[in-house]
């Protein structure tokens, strides 16, 4: 039995879309990050730093999104090159976003929303500054890459696109509300969003993730 314990995040819509990309059986266990379940010792007991995703495949565990989508693109043979320059490449846009569109866009939205939520006395106005540029920076990294080629690693789709998609869509909603007309325009992002939302397995992953995520609030 394949189970992902997962949650409606970027972090934890990665793996539901190449899981759905593959067409592989799995349950989906989601754990309602907002009421602590992460914590309880079922979960802790397959991935003792409590964040989702993780999975489970018979006797084998992983947690951290990329370290999960790397094991079953290259256990599946697909969307992850097995040698040469697009390994290379995908493997490079994997880490960039793991090590830092994902972390720059979330803490932005984490010091951003603190200060929302008029706790400003408490959030620095420097770290929402930099997080938000650092973001904008990365997201212009990312529309440069697209200027050459139609995904991260080159003229396939892969486990990379499938990486930084989820960050992208709501790190560009944020930051359009955020910084209004004076957000740089990110055409070729947006292109590559659209192209990315029009999969059927991505509208797929998307919908099941949220009807299972709905589910286990009430």
């Amino acid at each position: 039995m394949n189970l992902l314990y997962t949650w409606n995040t970027p972090n934890g819509q990665k793996p539901v879309i190449l899981l759905e990309e593959l067409q592989v059986c799995y349950e989906l266990m989601p754990i309602n990050i907002m009421s602590g379940k992460q914590f309880e010792p079922e979960f802790t007991s397959i991935n003792p730093n409590s964040k989702i995703p993780a999975y489970v495949e018979d006797e084998l565990v992983l947690f951290e999104s990329g370290a999960i989508l790397q094991y079953l693109a290259d256990k599946h043979n697909a969307f992850f090159a097995r040698t040469g320059q697009d390994r290379a490449s995908a493997l490079s846009w994997c880490y960039w976003q793991a090590g830092g569109l994902g972390p720059m866009i979330g803490q932005w939205a984490h010091f951003s929303g603190t200060a929302n939520l008029g706790e400003a006395e408490n959030t620095s106005g420097y770290a929402v500054n930099r997080y938000l540029n650092e973001s904008i920076r990365l997201l212009q990294v990312l529309e440069n890459c697209l200027a050459g080629t139609p995904y991260l690693a080159g003229e396939h789709y892969s486990i990379a696109d499938m990486m930084s998609y989820p960050w992208v869509i709501g790190g560009l909603v944020r930051l359009k509300v955020a910084v209004g007309q004076e957000l740089p325009e990110f055409a070729r992002v947006e292109r590559w969003v659209a192209d990315i939302e029009g999969r059927p397995a991505v509208q797929r992953a998307m919908a099941r993730l949220e009807r299972a995520t709905q589910d286990a609030s009430e």
